[in-house]
């Protein structure tokens, strides 16, 4: 359409995005949709949606992750023993799965909050999620990139692809401390 410019783009992840522009572009009270007085309050909750759909999607690639880890880490052999015998990586791997584990609550609490009438506790419910999430999608794919060592980053492994996705799920919508800085000025979770 006239003034309507787009520039697509690769993201880290493998999947795509686009640059939407709009230069003078003009739309006149016949063509509005809904009421506009409602509709930064819809937009809001919208994203809130968004976020809470992120927020279960990174707890399904923890728990991949984490899986795809302890598979790796009981048949990986060192000096003839697998690494998965080593109390140390076993210790990691528990860490990993508190942590997703952390994560999962937080999802479900925010799923549950998505549908409060009160739009600030939904809102501050969903930002304290994605900060339990950033916080956890951090660690449980370091982890798994550590214990895989350089064959994680590989194309061939999938763990790669994990981690690549769960770093891009951290920056949309907002990254961990921007939920936590709106967390804090709302006063707090409770």
């Amino acid at each position: 359409a006239k003034g309507v410019s787009r520039k697509g783009y690769p993201t880290q992840d493998g999947l795509h995005a686009a640059d939407i522009t709009f230069t003078g572009v003009e739309v006149g009270p016949d063509a509005v949709l809904g009421n506009p007085e409602d509709s930064l309050a819809l937009i809001e909750r919208v994203v809130d949606e968004a976020r809470v759909a992120l927020c279960a999607e990174a707890v399904g690639l923890m728990d991949e992750s984490l899986k795809t880890t302890v598979e790796y880490i009981k048949t990986r052999k060192q000096f003839g023993v697998a690494i998965g015998s080593f109390q140390s990586l076993q210790h990691r791997a528990s860490d990993m799965f508190v942590a997703a584990e952390q994560a999962r609550s937080m999802s479900m609490f925010a799923t549950m909050a998505s549908d409060f009438e009160n739009a600030k506790e939904r809102s501050n419910a969903v930002a304290a999620a994605k900060v339990q999430i950033g916080k956890s999608l951090k660690f449980v794919g370091q982890q798994a990139i550590q214990l895989h060592g350089g064959i994680g980053m590989t194309m061939e492994a999938k763990i790669g692809h994990y981690f690549k996705r769960l770093t891009m799920i951290e920056n949309t919508f907002g990254d961990t401390d921007y939920h936590q800085r709106r967390v804090a000025d709302a006063g707090g979770l409770i």
